[in-house]
């Protein structure tokens, strides 16, 4: 306990007074006793809160030496800890269903999260003692940043001015071959003489834009795979405006994945190509492989899914926020037709992780007076894009309300009924351990409605950085192992294997990727003939 702050029994003057009265009141008698107890429960909540704890130190918010030097600030920031899992234990122990209990730990968590100390700057030593050492500067320099990000709509997470696409983000050299109202088609030209007969058509999230897989030549999945020797086909999709409003799901599978998969399979001549998908892109690729099926087409030689979700049974915080209430609101708004603006959904992804995605930057930026630095990842994080609300809607009830995708005929896509499980080419599925977006036993489950041989490779960190792990920077690791009953069977059995899992998926892809033949000497066909060179105009759109 701080020997700097009393501890005074609150149950002293209640002793004194039962000592002093003369009254014999049983009722008083009574209503005393049970105020002294309440107020017993209070010190000893009090007490708990302020006794030592190693909670701060480990807590990145409260790890720096003028947390822990200063006993007025160990104890304010041991005691907001213990507030805060005191506070998490009440939920827990609440008398609610699952979901109901889920809710409310998520709406608990951003009201304690605010509550901080470290976000306020009277509670903040290193806000204050930057306010000292700059003379006042620190908190100019924070009315500046606030301004600013108030213009944007936004908290900038990365230096703005660092960046810009084409120039040092998505500089794989490439040509658009092919665009339509949706998509542009990339084609990256080749870095070796010979390539894989097979091209590799990769559809990415439309959610953010497609360079998370081309930030910098030091990070590029689609380099990397161009250096292995693939035709790489890339989706670029159109950031979205009130003219495109009226798209639906639909749209998105015949427009934009089959009419990729067609064009890529002229331009390469190859009546199969392997493919992967990313995200959404991955349930995207998904159903339009589905909807190939049905009408008699196989089309792809492999499919790769990294973070995909094809089984909403567990969607983790992210499906405590979609009930039958909010996807009607959602319908009746814009399911005819009109936007979702990506900011909205940047600010929900951000609330799954305050404490990572909102607070650090508010309390360096506003309070410390320090821009961010540059970071291609938080740039492009930064860089969101809009979805149609009709193929919004049509994806939230589908998957996230009524989860009838993993369902047999659960799904009319394209006018025809969709099965997952007639998608009979061999899958290489990714998951990344500390993802919030799809929990890792759930994109699991995707190998249990896949027709073909699957392999699972699970990888560690979150939703991006454990996809953008490029084997040169020899960070992280990875489990493999066969597939087992369950998810959990699988981690108990699996291999840990240091590195990237990158080396892993490129041999497996090379055994799907057929003969080595010449590599094209120039992009498109006569049929595509070349648009303009990559990254293209789609991905350099902001969001209207």
């Amino acid at each position: 306990m701080d020997p700097l702050l009393p501890n005074p029994d609150p149950t002293r003057w209640l002793d004194e007074l039962m000592r002093t009265s003369t009254a014999p009141w049983p009722l008083a008698d009574a209503t005393v006793q049970a105020w002294q107890q309440g107020l017993a429960q209070v010190n000893a909540f009090w007490a708990a809160a302020l006794a030592p704890t190693d909670a701060a130190a480990a807590d990145r918010r409260f790890g720096a030496e003028a947390w822990q030097q200063d006993p007025r600030f160990a104890s304010l920031s041991q005691t907001y800890l213990r507030f805060a899992a005191l506070m998490q234990q009440s939920v827990d122990k609440a008398p609610l269903d699952a979901r109901s209990k889920g809710q409310c730990a998520f709406m608990l968590r951003q009201l304690v999260d605010a509550m901080s100390p470290a976000n306020c700057l009277a509670t903040n030593p290193e806000a204050m003692q930057a306010v000292l050492d700059s003379g006042g500067a620190s908190l100019l320099e924070g009315a500046r940043l606030f301004l600013a990000d108030v213009a944007k709509g936004r908290i900038s997470m990365s230096d703005d001015q660092a960046f810009e696409v084409g120039r040092n983000l998505a500089t794989t050299p490439g040509s658009v071959v092919f665009e339509n109202e949706l998509m542009q088609l990339i084609q990256y030209a080749p870095t070796t003489t010979k390539v894989h007969q097979r091209p590799l058509l990769i559809v990415p999230p439309c959610i953010n834009k497609y360079y998370i897989l081309d930030l910098q030549p030091d990070n590029s999945l689609v380099a990397y795979a161009v250096a292995q020797g693939h035709s790489v086909f890339l989706v670029s999709w159109r950031n979205v405006t009130a003219a495109q409003g009226h798209l639906g799901w639909d749209d998105y599978v015949e427009q934009g994945v089959l009419q990729a998969v067609s064009v890529t399979q002229r331009i390469g001549r190859s009546q199969q190509i392997n493919t992967l998908g990313f995200c959404i892109g991955g349930t995207l690729l998904a159903s339009a492989l589905a909807v190939a099926a049905a009408r008699g087409e196989s089309p792809a030689a492999s499919l790769t899914l990294l973070t995909t979700l094809l089984d909403f049974s567990d969607t983790g915080e992210l499906g405590l926020m979609v009930d039958p209430q909010m996807v009607a609101a959602r319908e009746a708004s814009i399911g005819q037709g009109g936007l979702l603006r990506g900011r909205e959904l940047a600010q929900v992804f951000a609330a799954l992780r305050a404490n990572d995605l909102i607070w650090p930057y508010v309390v360096n930026s506003y309070l410390k007076g320090q821009a961010p630095p540059a970071f291609d990842l938080l740039h492009w994080n930064g860089d969101d894009t809009n979805l149609p609300g009709p193929m919004y809607c049509w994806y939230l009830r589908q998957t996230y309300l009524e989860n009838r995708l993993r369902e047999p005929g659960g799904t009319q896509q394209c006018g025809v009924p969709v099965d997952l499980s007639r998608i009979d080419a061999p899958a290489f599925v990714y998951a990344s351990r500390e993802d919030h977006i799809v929990p890792w036993h759930s994109a699991y489950a995707s190998t249990g409605l896949l027709r073909g041989d699957s392999r699972f490779v699970l990888g560690a960190s979150g939703h991006i950085a454990g996809v953008i792990n490029p084997p040169a920077k020899r960070k992280r690791h990875h489990w493999t192992g066969p597939l087992a009953a369950d998810a959990s069977a699988w981690l108990d059995a699996a291999q840990r294997v240091e590195g990237s899992w990158w080396p892993a998926w490129s041999d497996w892809l090379q055994g799907h990727a057929g003969t080595l033949v010449a590599a094209p000497r120039k992009p498109g066909h006569a049929a595509f003939p070349v648009i303009e060179p990559a990254p293209g105009r789609y991905v350099q759109t902001p969001a209207a």
